[in-house]
């Protein structure tokens, strides 16, 4: 991780606040925490010591920013980072019960505070600054008896998007996360008030728990990071698999008491993991294998090309098996499983990256084959691959499936591959909430387009422009495979722990971009340094 910055936290002096300002000061970072008159935040700052600073500030009043910056701008040269985490909470009232000045409360603070914040702290970041919005599942998925915050929260997501598309040009990420329940003080009032039954919440999170405020602290910490650098407007859910799941009754058995993981960090696990990446000898599966096989673990590289997984492995010199395996092909599938739980015993990661790629017909010239080739790898080829590790994983185990931006924006004539891709987001989601209860989670990295050699290839013949693709996306530029091996380790990780059928796009801003014409304007010789 970076450290060395100037990080400022809001609403520091709460649950998530203070974890916030404990583990980035932690991490070696300068941190001005900010909070309410009162909160006791400049108190909080002075147990951390210099050079670390506490500030009171009314986030939902313009004036008061203005001067909280005069303060900082007068003590430090720059900005690195802003987490705009201060917020007002839900008030559970009835809608007839809701005055326009109470909304109007809510928003100036959820909503309006965070985007002056944001416009004073872009105004002094330079290239490489962070911007991470603390938003909600509230703002998502509707409750009842919660318009205000929820529409606040709606409001944030929305501009964390904006604003990413609009700044990605001055080098300025932004993006948010969206926890679920948290255990905080302020959830356990609510609980005290008799406005919230947390029993009944955990029963419908599918890992049977709340998150705790570290859950929450690492996810923001990896957005505002180097290994998120292509990634901007994205929104990653932090909820255990609350939205994952869509059906009556419980997603989780009844849970006695508190859960241990939901008080403290269970212990950080030392072994080598044993993970297989199908799909990994080339292009972001080589990346992937790459940077698990770096932090150490058994990486298995399971490649239809078995050529080119096993120079992958001699190139790695070190205890990571090669496979040629088509998982188009369920008895090979099989095979490698019952191989993989004879030799290893388990398997603690899954990550499905093979792929195949549309034969780029017009939907009138395709024919079915066409189509069942795509799905037989793209989607029919993970489950069997999922379903296989399932049997291997035990309470610990992580599946990634590595998709696309085609799930959510499908590109013609790409028919079969974005279908396939919008079936593997779901499958993600169904996987949440049936394994959530037994401990394994699972989650999506959606790469928008990445350099690999296959999109080197396809612009080398003239059948795709990379500049005309580059002016569409923010950031200006295509990704690297590294950029989605960084987000599958993150979200294989322990870091990741509360993260559960979530999708997490690595695209440059593509998906956050609504307008007509191009999102950003080409500089050519940046455009010469970070292209293909």
């Amino acid at each position: 991780m970076q450290t060395g910055r100037i990080v400022i936290i809001t609403g520091a002096a709460g649950g998530i606040g203070r974890a916030l300002v404990e583990i980035f000061a932690r991490d070696g970072d300068t941190v001005v925490a900010v909070d309410l008159p009162g909160s006791g935040v400049v108190e909080l700052a002075l147990r951390l010591g210099h050079p670390h600073l506490g500030l009171e500030c009314d986030v939902s009043r313009e004036e008061d920013v203005l001067a909280l910056y005069g303060r900082i701008e007068a003590q430090f040269a720059q900005i690195s980072v802003l987490i705009n985490n201060a917020a007002m909470g839900p008030t559970m009232a009835a809608s007839v019960e809701t005055g326009v000045d109470a909304f109007r409360l809510a928003l100036a603070v959820n909503l309006i505070g965070p985007f002056v914040m944001a416009r004073e702290a872009a105004r002094r970041m330079r290239r490489g600054g962070a911007i991470v919005n603390v938003a909600s599942m509230a703002g998502v998925v509707g409750n009842p008896k919660r318009n205000a915050y929820a529409a606040s929260k709606a409001g944030l997501i929305s501009l964390t998007k904006s604003l990413a598309c609009e700044w990605a040009s001055r080098g300025i990420r932004v993006t948010a996360v969206a926890p679920g329940y948290v255990r905080t003080p302020m959830v356990a009032e609510l609980e005290r008030a008799g406005k919230v039954d947390l029993a009944a919440v955990r029963r419908r999170v599918p890992l049977g728990r709340l998150a705790r405020p570290d859950e929450i602290v690492l996810a923001v910490r990896f957005l505002t990071s180097s290994q998120a650098r292509y990634i901007t407007g994205s929104v990653l859910a932090v909820d255990g698999g609350w939205m994952s799941f869509n059906q009556p009754g419980d997603a989780h058995p009844q849970v006695d008491g508190i859960p241990q993981a939901e008080l403290c960090c269970p212990a950080e696990r030392t072994d080598a993991r044993i993970v297989l990446v199908t799909g990994g000898a080339n292009g972001i599966g080589a990346a992937v294998v790459r940077r698990f096989a770096a932090n150490g673990d058994t990486v298995v590289i399971a490649d239809k090309d078995g050529a080119a997984a096993a120079e992958l492995a001699a190139w790695l010199r070190g205890k990571n098996p090669a496979k040629c395996v088509d998982v188009a092909v369920e008895s090979e599938v099989v095979a490698l499983f019952e191989e993989l739980r004879a030799r290893f015993g388990r398997i603690d990661v899954l990550v499905n990256g093979a792929a195949a790629a549309d034969a780029l017909l017009l939907g009138i010239e395709q024919i079915p084959q066409h189509i069942q080739h795509v799905l037989d790898v793209n989607l029919t080829g993970a489950f069997t691959c999922a379903r296989e590790a399932i049997k291997a994983m035990r309470a610990g185990g992580v599946i990634l499936n590595i998709g696309s931006i085609n799930s959510f924006l499908p590109f013609a004539p790409r028919h079969a591959y974005g279908a396939s891709q919008a079936g593997l987001d779901i499958l993600t989601r169904c996987l949440a909430a049936e394994l959530g209860p037994v401990g394994i989670r699972t989650a999506t990295v959606a790469p928008g387009f990445i350099c690999t050699p296959g999109i080197v290839q396809l612009a080398k013949v003239g059948r795709i422009d990379v500049k005309t693709i580059a002016r569409r996306i923010p950031m200006g530029r295509l990704g690297q495979p590294k950029d989605v091996a960084d987000a599958a380790f993150f979200l294989a990780s322990s870091a990741a722990s509360y993260v559960n059928g979530s999708i997490l796009y690595v695209d440059g801003g593509w998906t956050s971009f609504g307008d007509a014409g191009n999102a950003c304007e080409l500089d050519n010789e940046y455009f010469a340094e970070a292209a293909c």
